[in-house]
């Protein structure tokens, strides 16, 4: 089995709000001294590979397509248990929205080789936009299963467990097909060992271009983009104490009821 993993590095969703800042220009979250680390889902979905990679003796290939400082987070996964990490880096894909990300990831897997199944998040861990998988599997035209926490592999049938409202569902799915992870307790992402960390920091991550995947330029990039940010802001949040008065607790109470239907709060 032929495993393709897609991730994106972020910069940490822990950061404290504190050292949270805009760049009023780019719209973007500025990382400052920030660290940087793989979406949260799609190390799940890292996890649920690796898992199957023990299991079923597949190969796992990871990918991502973002700058310079991604050969890290590629690196990281290969140190978890992957076997192969590409990264897709052209200043041709500044300004791409989710459909031009989602055609470079196409055109990488394509090249790639052979694939029986695509993992990555149910979301990004800093936009939740939710858009990427949806529109990668068009691109590819193949089947789609979203919000996966679990996947195996039973008698040559894979078998998904999709969460749903009220619990979850078992879905066999024929491959290749995509699956977007969510969290469960079985999909936590490993920590990797440090003779696995010094040994992926010693690979080589080969760099493929806008070119070399043949992309078409009208396609990607900003001015090919579908969706335009207009504004990204930090909410102000103000609160202010009023005491309510009142000589017995029952006219405390009462005077706190009145408040609160003045409010439209109850």
């Amino acid at each position: 089995m032929n495993i393709v993993v897609c991730i994106k590095q972020i910069i940490d969703p822990e950061t404290p709000m504190s050292q949270f800042r805009i760049d009023p220009r780019t719209k973007r979250q500025v990382q400052g001294n920030n660290p940087l680390v793989i979406s949260p889902y799609d190390a799940n979905a890292l996890e649920v590979a690796i898992k199957l990679k023990e299991q079923q003796g597949a190969k796992v290939t990871v990918i991502s397509v973002g700058g310079a400082t991604t050969i890290a987070a590629l690196k990281g996964a290969l140190s978890m248990g992957a076997d192969e990490a590409i990264l897709v880096n052209d200043p041709l894909l500044a300004g791409s929205d989710q459909q031009g990300i989602a055609y470079a990831l196409a055109k990488t897997i394509q090249r790639a080789g052979a694939y029986d199944l695509i993992l990555t998040g149910c979301e990004s861990g800093d936009w939740a936009d939710r858009a990427v998988p949806g529109f990668l599997v068009e691109e590819l035209g193949i089947g789609y299963v979203g919000y996966v926490t679990r996947i195996e592999v039973r008698d040559e049938q894979v078998v998904v467990r999709r969460v749903v409202e009220d619990g979850y569902e078992l879905i066999e799915a024929k491959t290749p097909f995509l699956a977007a992870i969510s969290s469960d307790e079985t999909n936590t992402a490993r920590y990797a060992k440090l003779r696995d960390i010094m040994a992926a920091a010693k690979k080589m991550i080969p760099v493929w271009k806008a070119a070399d995947l043949g992309l078409d330029l009208e396609r990607i990039g900003a001015d090919a983009a579908r969706v335009a940010i207009t504004d990204v802001y930090i909410p102000v949040k103000e609160s202010r104490c009023e005491m309510i008065e009142g000589n017995t607790p029952e006219e405390k109470a009462a005077n706190l009821a009145a408040k609160l239907r003045e409010l439209k709060l109850i």
